[in-house]
């Protein structure tokens, strides 16, 4: 078997090499572009650690609240589809917990130093 770096490895290293790098070589609109560009691979870093299991524990979670499994767009759009219909409302049992663990998931992954997190 031939080693080599994970997907997550190679990103964190370009991300790397950006910031303490290139970033500081630069000016200007193109040191703002180089700064949205290591954000943009911080995200993708932390969507492939973090990405599988938040999915895995969503699909879980709407599986309990819809009683019955399936895939998680499947399950997604279901209960989006209660919601729309009436059927469910933040007075369902499970659903506000269920869209707050997965907001903060989300937002873990995409903002990890966003303020409102801290404060929950």
């Amino acid at each position: 078997m031939m080693d080599q770096p994970s997907m997550r490895e190679l990103v964190e290293a370009v991300r790397d090499f950006i910031e303490q790098k290139a970033m500081p070589e630069l000016k200007g609109h193109t040191a703002f572009h180089a700064r949205v560009a290591a954000n943009a691979l911080g995200i993708v870093a932390r969507e492939l650690a973090q990405g599988p299991q938040s999915a895995a524990d969503e699909r879980e979670r709407l599986a309990v609240l819809l009683g019955h499994d399936g895939t998680l767009e499947e399950l997604n759009r279901e209960l989006c589809r209660r919601i729309r219909d009436g059927a469910f409302s933040l007075d369902t049992p499970g659903l506000a917990e269920h869209l707050t663990v997965t907001t903060r998931e989300k937002v873990l992954i995409d903002q990890p130093n966003y303020a409102g997190l801290k404060r929950r």
